[in-house]
């Protein structure tokens, strides 16, 4: 069992070190989604995002993506909204975090 150091360096849970540079796509709680290239990224999961689109909900069932966009550009997620990040090509698997 590992035990608590505070001196230790703060890491962050996810590693987005191989998608720099990529496309990515973020969900955040309430339902909105956002795909951009993602420039940069902190231990607290805060995203910054380029040449980002938002995808539009239909107002009649707000659990439905439309085809519709927004263009917004150049945004910073905040990582305590952050539900979900995926590459927009492509899926691989990672270790489990808290696995022992």
């Amino acid at each position: 069992m590992s035990s608590y150091n505070p001196a230790a360096k703060k890491e962050s849970i996810l590693d987005l070190k191989m998608f720099l540079g990529k496309e990515i796509c973020v969900k955040f709680t309430g339902g909105r989604e956002v795909q951009g290239i993602l420039k940069g990224y902190d231990q607290l999961v805060n995203i910054t995002l380029d040449q980002t689109q938002e995808f539009i909900r239909d107002p009649q069932d707000p659990l439905t993506v439309t085809d519709e966009k927004r263009f917004l550009g150049l945004v910073v997620c905040r990582g305590s909204s952050v539900m979900m990040v995926c590459p927009t090509e492509g899926c691989m698997s990672i270790p489990n975090p808290y696995e022992e």
